[in-house]
């Protein structure tokens, strides 16, 4: 059994896929720098511990909160029905959903879907940002077949953390403040960047420094191939391994 044997069925995105992604993205961005820009991109956190925040471990709680964060920001803007990035619609998902957050926007009378992964790294913590699980091999693999026009964004929003004394409260205030952003189309990341863990489940889809990253452009065909080179090139995965998740799920044509 070979894999160039097998009868696939092979996903046909839009022939505006790029520009939808462009739009997305651009927005995203926008969104992001506009917060920036508003200085309404920090948590703040009261703690009465009297050396602040511990900065040593400050990772294990900052992802969850920078998530919460930008889901607050982004339904700030849905709410006004006039704001300039064109957003219609915010959905948080489930802990363990593929994305963190589904945004919705309008461009005429085409509405576009981005499904958002958000990753915070600590601008001081040299090795943040190296080697972030994404998403699961079959899960995202599946989510291209059954929708070729899937969008899969990933949004890294850089961090630092500080502490400062609160003269009201006498209480010490930790604040996380992002200082800097990038949003990827998971499509286009290159092939350098992408790497494959073999470890949970069918394994996981990582990139290897998310501060470092460049585009290449390709179709969602294209992306199945490469996922599928990724994972059957692992020395704990064989071709069985692969048609067993490629029957399951799908992908190939009985």
């Amino acid at each position: 059994m070979e894999y160039e044997d097998m009868t696939f069925k092979i996903p046909q995105e839009s022939p505006d896929y790029e520009e939808q992604s462009n739009f997305v993205v651009k927005n995203i961005e926008a969104v992001i720098a506009d917060s920036i820009e508003k200085n309404t991109n920090k948590i703040v956190l009261n703690t009465s511990l009297k050396l602040g925040l511990p900065l040593e471990n400050i990772n294990k709680i900052a992802g969850p909160m920078i998530e919460a964060w930008a889901a607050e920001i982004f339904t700030d803007v849905r709410d006004d029905l006039n704001n300039p990035y064109h957003l219609i619609n915010v959905d948080a998902q489930p802990r363990l959903g593929m994305a963190d957050i589904v945004l919705q926007f309008k461009q005429a009378e085409t509405v576009y879907t981005g499904n958002v992964d958000v990753k915070a790294t600590a601008g001081d913590i040299p090795k943040s940002g190296r080697g972030p699980n994404i998403t699961s091999f079959s899960r995202i693999r599946t989510a291209y077949v059954d929708d070729p026009d899937f969008m899969f964004i990933i949004l890294s929003l850089k961090h630092k953390v500080y502490s400062v004394r609160n003269e009201e409260t006498f209480l010490m205030d930790g604040i996380m403040e992002i200082t800097d952003y990038n949003a990827y189309d998971l499509k286009f990341i290159s092939d350098g960047d992408i790497s494959y863990n073999p470890a949970l489940g069918s394994g996981q889809i990582q990139i290897k420094d998310i501060h470092y990253i460049t585009y290449q452009h390709r179709t969602t065909w294209e992306f199945c191939q490469l996922l599928d080179a990724k994972y059957l090139r692992s020395s704990r995965r064989t071709m069985d391994d692969w048609y067993r998740e490629a029957t399951k799920f799908k992908w190939i044509k009985n």
